[in-house]
């Protein structure tokens, strides 16, 4: 994210000392400890603290984006989740709690005798995050923990059955490097880091320790693990910030399919892109968008007619709380899907910070 600047006293080349009591609730709002905005009321250190408290009002929503939205999705090439690779100071914390709502078609192998599926869930999520230097370039790591709750009809040989189940979804374990433009730093340097150009990558690994029931054909989990590697451009220009990731997700065979079978799926492709405006009050909203293809499944060797290429998009509004708290709302829809897969997701996400000096 571009630094800006954001003066609250006038200095048109006379000193002037700041109207106190307006400052002062301003700061109160702003979170500044009484202490600190006593201490000196003279233009450049207000013009400090106040710079200071917005970056420190910015920090806990354009540090971390977890990629809570695709712990929702049927497929986890469907998620869109900005600001991946922005920077964090070293050594800082996150936990994470979030709530999301998913409604629509979900496809099946043709190789399942499965018609008009309509499926809702609902998904809790508890995550860590930490910011970390790696070989003097920032990073994070985080770990996420999905619970799901699953309900819908369907027709299996042409008979209605439902399905309601619940249980924990595969859990997600993510390693992201900032490869240019955002070195790893401590708190008080990164108070005079400005965002230009930040080229990033990841890998997330999915483990198959979830809910799964080789008798139904429906299952919270997969039974199966998968990898996506993923590299990410963040280019900032004053208070806009274009993002652009492309990533693929591999995947390994899943042994114990439905009927005693075995599922492979070829890697699903993904492309994705964001653009994000920043207020000054520390609030930021995004337009995102994902693109993605491929993913074509095989059951026993036979290949099923399901390649993947499918549009969503998506938005989402981050708000500041107070220093260590913020809120993140988000929803996407489906454009178009080639396998019948659309769906609409609503979620809310909440963060909070520690460590690192804060």
């Amino acid at each position: 994210m571009a630094r800006r600047r954001i003066d609250c006293v006038r200095t048109d080349g006379v000193r002037r000392n700041p109207p106190r009591l307006p400052f002062i609730l301003f700061a109160s709002l702003c979170g500044i400890p009484p202490r600190a905005r006593l201490a000196d009321d003279s233009p450049t250190s207000v013009r400090r603290r106040v710079a200071a408290v917005v970056r420190l009002a910015w920090l806990p929503l354009v540090t971390l984006a977890l990629p809570l939205a695709w712990l929702a999705t049927p497929a986890c090439g469907q998620d869109i989740e900005p600001r991946a690779y922005s920077n964090a100071p070293v050594g800082v914390n996150f936990l994470i709690a979030g709530y999301a709502y998913t409604r629509g078609g979900v496809s099946f192998d043709p190789a399942v005798p499965i018609t008009n599926a309509s499926l809702t869930t609902s998904n809790a999520v508890l995550a860590y995050a930490r910011a970390l230097d790696l070989w003097g370039k920032s990073g994070k790591f985080d770990a996420i923990v999905p619970y799901t709750w699953l309900s819908g009809t369907a027709d299996v040989d042409g008979q209605p059955v439902q399905r309601v189940v619940n249980g924990f979804a595969n859990p997600a374990f993510r390693l992201s490097i900032n490869l240019y433009g955002a070195p790893a730093l401590a708190l008080k340097e990164f108070a005079d880091w400005e965002q230009d150009l930040i080229i990033g990558a990841s890998l997330r690994v999915a483990a198959p320790w979830s809910q799964y029931d080789p008798s139904r054909i429906v299952n919270i989990g997969t039974n199966r693990w998968s990898f996506k590697p993923e590299i990410g451009i963040s280019k900032a220009a004053g208070p806009w910030t274009l993002e652009i990731a492309a990533a693929a997700t591999i995947y390994t065979d899943n042994d114990d399919f439905y009927g005693g079978k075995t599922r492979s799926q070829e890697p699903l492709y993904a492309l994705r892109g964001h653009l994000i405006y920043g207020f000054r009050s520390g609030v930021w909203a995004s337009v995102d968008g994902t693109y993605f293809a491929g993913g074509r499944t095989t059951v026993d060797g036979v290949l099923n007619n399901d390649l993947q290429r499918n549009w969503r998009v998506g938005g989402t509004l981050a708000l500041p709380v107070d220093r260590a708290n913020s809120i993140k709302l988000y929803a996407s829809s489906g454009v178009s899907a080639r396998t019948d897969n659309n769906f609409d997701l609503i979620g809310v996400v909440w963060q909070y910070r520690w460590g690192g000096g804060l």
